[in-house]
């Protein structure tokens, strides 16, 4: 007779058949787990929640538009994790700019078109933008017929004081600060709008405002995703009049279709229609719904339950469902939730860093040994398989076009002990795992060590507050020399969908800094340097190519797996586009009608 475990994994999809025997087990726990959670909460019986299912076939979200409609009304149901600020100066969660598309509005914005959702297109400005011929000088003209939602026209200024707030380190804090590094004077650093004592209150002078309709930015330095910095929100226009200072995220003025109308930590934030809101001037956000709900300050388990027992539309946070709906939609193959289920990659890349400063990851041979003796398939599987993970080997993610082929290569341990030998450590050597205190992360580096034991390194796994780990444990060049970090487990995420927000922070010296750094492997090598002005100049794909090839053959980062995520639409949801850069649907265009 067939046994319980067997019956199990006869039911699992193909990817999914090769699990061991406890991943199975864990499986079918945490499918018991979700669907009594969905039952109690959806009223349903017979086992499961008896939710109706709006027609649809996986992955119809992300290169076309699930359940297209057109039909207005109805409230948007969303559900999210904690959001840090609703002030567009201070945010820095994607799925929180991701909602800030319904009440802001930026010169240039994401697409909604499916498909080419990483790239930009025009929003308050009527193109993209006009650079100078050195690259320098980024000139912009606003459309006609802006408002917010207190009747006032959009101009420039409002633009220009809505990003020097990012200046305003005292005050406005927690968002990126892109603006600052590419427009302030390092000789006369500008400390935001709220210090300015210039007699005649001009300003940051990198931003000219000629008249209502034009603006001029003036960059230290050429760079050519200026337009993708203009795009997030903390670019969007402040009316000065209505600015807090701090307090700007309890009631932010709209440009956009709709305005914040109430924020509370129990019901959540509500979202009206703005008035002022002209859908003539806007080209990509279809305000469908008539009112916004957002549920804050959800867990993964109670946003999973609300979309599943049908009490919420969207998860905006980006992350995908909890391992345990992944596992209940695998063993079910006639679920009629896997038909609302658009599979994605993230952009997010876990990897290995080999601080250049430190021993013996200061020998190019050392490092080698240990890129080559790292079993990739073994760490995707501590990831939860190829349903969570997908194996990288090249510093790249998958979803941005122009980049190497992955080759995917298998670990070489004769090659990892020829480069032993070569550094001068033939019997292996010592070294400490740096990585974040949290139950993945660590379970994966525990995985690496005991790859790495098999040729003789080894290593100590020292788990490090996930609060402090990137801005000051491991984003501290000192700190890292001081404890001999050899190696440090990161997870790498660009801010824009393009080469140069990706490998630059990465891999360029002179990136390096004392409080939040990037450069994990302390790189600082000339001729990788002159390599990236050269791909930051031309813009040409095929030159950070280059710059990735010049990295990958000195063993400084070891690329293991990106991050993938199973988004789950509501059973109401209409208009589902999946929003790349954001790694969710796309509520510009969402509607429940």
């Amino acid at each position: 007779m067939e046994s319980t475990l067997e019956r199990l994994r006869r039911r699992l999809p193909a990817w999914a058949r090769d699990w061991p025997r406890r991943r199975v087990l864990a499986a079918a726990a945490g499918v018991l787990l979700v669907v009594v959670i969905a039952v109690s909460c959806g009223g349903g019986s017979g086992g499961r929640a008896d939710v109706p299912v709006v027609e649809g076939t996986p992955d119809a979200g992300v290169t076309g538009v699930r359940a297209p409609s057109t039909q207005t009304g109805d409230t948007l149901r969303v559900v999210s994790a904690e959001v840090d600020s609703l002030d567009p100066q201070r945010s820095y969660l994607p799925g929180v700019w991701n909602l800030m598309r319904l009440y802001t509005r930026t010169l240039v914005t994401y697409s909604s078109e499916p498909g080419h959702t990483d790239e930009l297109v025009p929003d308050l400005a009527t193109d993209l933008g006009t650079a100078s011929e050195d690259g320098r000088t980024w000139t912009f003209t606003l459309r006609d017929g802006v408002r917010f939602e207190n009747g006032r026209s959009v101009t420039s200024r409002d633009l220009k004081y809505g990003i020097e707030r990012s200046f305003a380190s005292d005050v406005i804090v927690g968002g990126p600060t892109y603006v600052v590094d590419l427009l302030d004077d390092p000789a006369n650093p500008y400390a935001g709008p709220y210090q300015d004592e210039s007699p005649d209150k001009l300003g940051l002078a990198a931003i000219e405002t000629p008249d209502d309709r034009t603006i001029v930015f003036r960059l230290r330095a050429p760079q050519p995703d200026f337009p993708f910095v203009m795009a997030l929100p903390s670019s969007s226009p402040v009316p000065i009049e209505a600015d807090t200072a701090a307090e700007y995220g309890r009631d932010p003025v709209s440009s956009g279709p709709y305005a914040v109308s109430s924020v509370d930590p129990a019901t959540g934030i509500l979202l009206e229609r703005n008035p002022e809101w002209d859908p003539d001037t806007d080209a990509v956000r279809t305000a469908l719904p008539d009112r916004v709900v957002v549920r804050t300050g959800l867990t993964g388990v109670e946003r999973d339950q609300a979309l599943l027992a049908g009490s919420a539309d969207v998860d905006m946070t980006g992350t995908g469902v909890q391992p345990a709906t992944t596992a209940r939609l695998a063993l079910d193959e006639d679920h009629p939730v896997r038909d609302r289920v658009d599979d994605t990659t993230t952009g997010a890349l876990r990897l290995l860093a080999l601080p250049t400063d430190v021993a013996p990851m200061d020998n190019a041979d050392c490092r080698a040994a240990v890129a080559a003796a790292v079993d990739r398939a073994a760490v995707q599987e501590r990831l939860g398989g190829a349903v969570n993970a997908v194996r990288r080997s090249q510093l790249w993610p998958r979803g941005l076009g122009g980049g190497p082929e992955d080759p995917d290569p298998e670990r070489d341990l004769s090659a990892a002990r020829a480069s032993l030998q070569a550094c001068g450590q033939p019997d292996g050597f010592s070294t400490v795992l740096a990585v974040a205190d949290t139950p993945t992360s660590v379970d994966v580096a525990d995985q690496i060590a005991a790859q790495l034991a098999e040729v003789g390194i080894q290593v100590e796994v020292r788990p490090l507050s996930a609060t402090t780990f990137y801005a000051t444990d491991v984003g501290n060049p000192a700190s890292v020399a001081a404890n001999g970090f050899g190696l440090v487990l990161a997870t790498w995420t660009a801010d824009f969908p393009t080469p140069a927000s990706f490998l630059t922070p990465l891999v360029d010296g002179r990136s390096i800094r004392d409080v939040g750094n990037t450069n994990y492997a302390r790189l600082d090598d000339p001729a990788v340097n002159a390599l990236v002005d050269t791909a930051r100049t031309t813009g040409d794909p095929a030159d950070w190519r280059e710059v990735a090839a010049a990295v990958q053959s000195m063993s400084v980062y070891v690329p293991l797996a990106e991050t993938r995520v199973q988004l789950v639409a509501g059973q109401r949801l209409r208009n589902g586009v999946v929003m790349q850069p954001y790694s969710g649907y796309d509520l510009a265009t969402a509607g429940v009608r």
